[in-house]
């Protein structure tokens, strides 16, 4: 099995204010049913309004409010299946759930996490 990152950017969920209770129940829908299908590893949105720290790799730290791009994850879910087209699968429910593209991408296989996230 392979793990996928689906993912959009936060400008991409465009509907109106008074819509968003039904665009999170139906996001949350496409949660449970990964979830009870075996493939959710994890899910989670990214809040807008939070101040962005970045750190570099001399360990300088610089506060936000948001790092040097136009674009930035809104939110994410990942899926462990065994094909790509499973993975574009879950991105078309969830498209169809949150109103917004997704991004389908796979993680590096690393057996190393693979070890620790079958504990």
């Amino acid at each position: 099995m392979a793990r996928y990152l689906i993912s959009f950017d936060r400008g991409w969920m465009q509907f109106p204010q008074e819509d968003l209770a039904a665009v999170a129940a139906a996001a949350h829908a496409v949660v449970q049913e990964a979830g009870e299908a075996g493939v959710l590893v994890f899910t989670g949105g990214i809040a807008d309004d939070e101040p962005t720290t970045l750190v570099g790799v001399d360990g300088t730290v610089t506060d936000g409010p948001y790092p040097e791009t136009k674009e930035m994850v809104g939110g994410f879910i990942v899926v462990d299946v065994p094909t790509r087209a499973d993975a574009v699968a879950w991105a078309a429910k969830t498209a169809v759930a949150c109103r917004c593209a997704q991004e389908v991408r796979e993680f590096l296989p690393d057996p190393i996490v693979d070890a620790l996230l079958a504990r």
